[in-house]
């Protein structure tokens, strides 16, 4: 009999992971800021259109809060996902598409 291997996992290819574009809302930790992701889903039974709004935390690992500050809030940004970083952070920051304003 012939046998048929399959490749290990750590062979296999994961995939894209999953990216969203969010605003900054706050940058008051050290590596770490909020993204606040919009996105407008149908609601499932009546079909209205409404606005979602959800909060990650993700890593900005030159982001060091009081010292260098590199994310400000109001900055588009795209996060990605990963390994999960601590009790909360799961997300990283991956690049920052537009400065918000400063006042």
């Amino acid at each position: 009999m012939s046998e048929t291997t399959q490749p290990s996992a750590s062979l296999q290819s994961r995939g894209r992971p999953k990216t969203r574009i969010g605003i900054v809302t706050s940058n008051k930790m050290q590596k770490t800021v909020v993204v606040t992701v919009h996105r407008r889903t149908a609601h499932s039974k009546y079909g209205k259109i409404i606005n979602q709004r959800k909060k990650f935390k993700a890593h900005a690992e030159d982001h060091d809060y009081p010292a260098h500050v590199t994310l400000q809030e109001g900055d588009k940004v795209r996060i990605a996902e990963t390994k999960p970083t601590s009790r909360d952070k799961r997300w990283r920051v991956v690049e920052i598409l537009e400065r918000g304003t400063q006042v």
